[in-house]
């Protein structure tokens, strides 16, 4: 398939117009265009998501419970949900999603997109390796029996890591710190000892995974940073000090901005408890973020979206919030959303350049000089592994 004569963004700067081939799946050739066409129109790396939870309610209208909602659904009914937010976000331009609380369900749904059986994303799927009365187990209220997987000491933490590799996954997420959704958690709460932490991070990187550690708080960020963790999920209460030492390791954030505001403003289905949190960290939150792209922390998209506090598609107005929030001007967001967001997870995409795979956004205006263009009124087509999956070619 081919485009000619269309401008082209490539994910870290302008081209100007280029003939551009591709086939399942790979981009074949980007040449500079004898004939400038489609002047109005412009070409974009398919976006990449750091950040989220593929299994919840996908249906229209107000979303049940978060809280009860996976307590009452079948896994056979969860799995069509999650297929259903990734199509959704493929058909939105993002064509790439890091789930970062996946089991058996997402590995699943991985496999069928990779195999063809269903058109869908790339997907990478995140164990979590947490620990009794940690983040991740208070999402399930106490009396209930069916609770998701947790480890305490550093030799149930190996095991886990292990046991999730041999499910398949391809990473592991940490929680060194409470947050925002569990039920009865405090964002300030440490989760796991150094002791754990530093097992599950060796672990992890002896069997090839990388780890991404949920942390919140100062404390959380820190003992995360410190093991050697690979990329820091909301960062939220980032000190000068530990801004430095990321942006110096080039350690990617993923600040989850929406997602938090909505929450601190009651504009979602939430808690009281919920509410106050986030509206305690949204507080102080965006002065120490601003600080540190100031200082250089590597940003990347990750929204966190669950499909009932921000829904799949909701990405590219994540990516315009990163200008206004962080103060981020238009092509280091985009950056952060395509280039940079494919290299923090490993991923041959978020690039328009021969040999990558073929993921495409057209789009009209020209986001990288008004940040503005880039929203989902605008897209024109969307080609995911080389196939269109949404709009028509121009």
């Amino acid at each position: 398939m081919r485009l000619d004569g269309i401008p082209l963004w490539d994910g870290t700067e302008f081209r100007g117009p280029v003939d551009l081939t591709w086939e399942p799946d790979r981009i074949t050739g980007v040449t500079p265009a004898a004939t400038a066409r489609h002047g109005d129109l412009c070409v974009l790396p398919g976006l990449v998501d750091t950040h989220v939870h593929l299994v919840g309610y996908a249906g229209p209208g107000t979303p049940p419970d978060f809280a009860t909602w996976p307590l009452t659904t079948t896994r056979d009914e969860q799995v069509l949900h999650g297929a259903a937010h990734a199509q959704r976000a493929m058909r939105h331009g993002v064509t790439t999603l890091r789930d970062l609380a996946g089991d058996e369900a997402q590995i699943a749904l991985r496999r069928v997109f990779d195999a063809g059986v269903l058109p869908g994303p790339r997907i990478q799927v995140h164990g979590v390796v947490g620990m009794t009365a940690g983040h991740n187990d208070l999402f399930v209220p106490p009396a209930f029996p069916i609770r998701k997987p947790t480890a305490d000491g550093p030799d149930e933490c190996r095991k886990l890591v292990r046991t999730w590799a041999r499910a398949g996954m391809d990473g592991i997420k940490l929680t060194t710190s409470g947050g925002v959704l569990s039920i009865g958690d405090k964002n300030v709460w440490r989760n796991y000892t150094r002791d754990e932490i530093k097992a599950v991070v060796d672990e992890a990187h002896a069997l090839g995974m990388l780890v991404a550690s949920h942390a919140h708080s100062e404390d959380g960020i820190r003992v995360a940073v410190e093991e050697g963790v690979d990329s820091i999920e909301h960062g939220t209460l980032m000190s000068k000090d530990l801004a430095e030492t990321l942006a110096a390791r080039r350690t990617p954030v993923a600040p989850t901005l929406l997602i938090n505001e909505a929450i601190a403003d009651g504009r979602v289905p939430v808690t009281d408890e919920a509410r106050a949190k986030a509206a305690e960290l949204v507080a102080t939150r965006d002065v120490l973020l601003a600080q540190a792209a100031a200082l250089g922390v590597r940003f990347v998209l990750g929204t966190d979206a669950n499909g009932h506090h921000v829904r799949f598609g909701d990405q590219l107005a994540e990516v315009v919030h990163m200008t206004r929030i962080l103060g981020l001007d238009a092509e280091s967001a985009l950056r952060a959303a395509t280039s940079d967001a494919a290299d923090s997870i490993g991923m041959p995409v978020g690039r328009v350049t021969p040999g990558l795979g073929a993921d495409l956004v057209v789009l009209r205006g020209r986001p990288w000089e008004r940040i503005e263009d880039l929203a989902t009124e605008n897209i024109v087509a969307v080609v995911s592994r080389g196939r269109v999956v949404a709009g028509r070619l121009p």
